[in-house]
């Protein structure tokens, strides 16, 4: 099997299985807080390891990715709507690709 198709489904179940396990025993809310932390910022961590290997390689140059990465930083710090902010940050990439 392929290593990528191994990493997808790794992160699948490492995103799923944690929220799926509330739903079948029955428990509608995780009472410890430490506990229930931890199971939201699974999809965060799981995104992160996604775009983090992006941000430095995409268009040949670290420097393009790192500002694209900063640009949609400053973007999320401001509270542009998300698909705003992937759109804009696209488009400035891709307009760095161009000129530089």
């Amino acid at each position: 099997m392929n290593d990528y198709l191994l990493a997808i489904i790794g992160m699948a179940l490492a995103t799923q299985i944690p929220r799926l396990v509330p739903a079948f025993t029955g428990a509608e809310k995780i009472k410890n807080r430490y506990v229930s932390r931890f199971l939201s910022s699974i999809p965060l961590a799981a995104l992160g390891t996604l775009i983090v290997p992006g941000v430095f390689t995409v268009g040949g140059s670290v420097l393009i990715g790192l500002l694209g990465g900063l640009a949609s930083l400053l973007m999320a710090y401001k509270g542009i709507n998300i698909m705003l902010n992937i759109i804009i940050s696209s488009l400035f990439v891709s307009a760095l690709i161009y000129f530089i």
